[in-house]
């Protein structure tokens, strides 16, 4: 799952999503480092993220990538999934995706001296570009494809990935949608065992 899914299957705790959303930048043990509860969101993300990889559903929606873009169909798979959980937001959440948005970026500025230094890096382009939100539609999720793609000098050509976005629409979201709900439930289990 990209970022938006980890930030949502956090639960409450504000500093749990900040460590879910900074995870990735985060290698082996250095997260102990961090408070109690940004260590908990990096477990938390690990979790998510090796229950995803493993599942297959996940893999049905790699397969059909991996022929053209090998190794990265499983982070383009993890990109247009939080596509469909920006487009179907209502269904999981009663707060509109812009609000919790918002109160996630309120979360990070507030929260700036537990950040990591990638995160803080990125965080000037997440806010004005509203990554977040603009997964919601497929040319944001083609831009942020783009983008990278551009930071693997486009070796990956994630951001022709877009094609297959449209192409598979409905049977993506399907993956999705059955996917998702078990995600939930794992994520949440998980949550309570932290």
């Amino acid at each position: 799952m990209n970022f938006l899914a980890h930030i949502y299957l956090s639960g409450d705790n504000d500093l749990i999503k900040i460590g879910n959303f900074m995870a990735d930048g985060i290698r082996g043990k250095h997260f102990e480092s961090y408070p109690l509860e940004i260590q908990k969101g990096i477990i938390l993300h690990r979790a998510i993220d090796t229950f995803t990889d493993a599942h297959p559903i996940f893999r049905k929606s790699t397969k059909k990538l991996h022929e053209k873009y090998h190794h990265y169909a499983g982070v383009i798979v993890d990109v247009f999934y939080d596509h469909f959980l920006a487009k179907n937001w209502s269904c999981y959440s009663d707060e509109k995706l812009e609000d919790f948005v918002e109160r996630f970026y309120q979360s990070l500025r507030e929260n700036s001296n537990v950040l990591s230094e990638r995160t803080i890096k990125i965080m000037p382009i997440l806010f004005k570009e509203n990554w977040l939100v603009s997964y919601r539609t497929i040319s944001g999720i083609d831009h942020i494809l783009t983008q990278m793609d551009i930071r693997t000098k486009n070796k990956s050509n994630m951001r022709f990935a877009s094609n297959e976005l449209s192409e598979y629409y409905t049977e993506f979201e399907d993956h999705f949608s059955e996917f998702f709900e078990e995600l939930i439930v794992h994520s949440n289990i998980k949550i309570t065992t932290l």
